[in-house]
């Protein structure tokens, strides 16, 4: 507990409080002392502690300083990896940025594939438009033959029209015909009945 005390009253443990109040001991007998031996005996320790406290004293400014430069070199290595994290995390923006017009030029080179795989199954143009005037020329074709049936339709459509009316009109007329004969013959039976009364 004792030393534990002394370390917490010493501050960082180098013994500066302990060497000063050994100073002001020393001052204070050497103003007592009687003898003149003893007084340049307590001079000679009241140097010696000085000495001490005086060496302690610049260790501890150039721990200072050091610690000032650390502090100085500290900041300067956190700005380098701020700076670091930065470039990082740009770098990875890129990166992605790259990663996305890659899988979209992918993904386009995949469609491209896909496109020419169906067009490769069908024919070329020059080949279609073969076919197609190929199919024109059928087409018409077809037309002359359909209007030269619709021409014929409409021709027996009108011929049957035609033979219809004659077969009516000669029904007709053979219809007078028998009226006639019956008549005439009714005539005939009517004239031999008087006859032969």
């Amino acid at each position: 507990e004792v030393i534990r005390k002394r370390l917490l009253i010493d501050g960082d443990g180098a013994g500066d409080d302990r060497r000063i109040n050994l100073l002001v001991k020393s001052f204070i007998k050497w103003c007592n002392s009687g003898s003149q031996e003893e007084g340049y005996s307590q001079y000679q320790r009241m140097l010696s502690t000085l000495s001490q406290c005086e060496f302690s004293m610049g260790k501890t400014l150039l721990v200072y300083d050091m610690n000032l430069r650390e502090m100085e070199n500290y900041e300067k290595i956190y700005k380098d990896i701020e700076n670091s994290i930065a470039a990082a995390h740009e770098k990875i923006s890129e990166c992605k940025k790259q990663i996305l017009q890659a899988k979209r030029i992918r993904k386009n080179r995949q469609e491209y594939d896909a496109l020419a795989k169906v067009i490769q199954h069908h024919p070329d143009r020059h080949e279609t438009l073969k076919q197609l005037e190929a199919l024109g020329k059928e087409l018409q074709h077809l037309s002359h033959i359909k209007e030269n049936v619709e021409d014929k339709l409409e021709l027996r459509r009108k011929q049957f029209h035609v033979l219809l009316s004659t077969i009516h009109e000669l029904q007709q007329t053979l219809e007078n015909d028998e009226k006639l004969s019956e008549a005439e013959e009714s005539q005939e039976t009517q004239m031999e009945t008087e006859a032969k009364q």
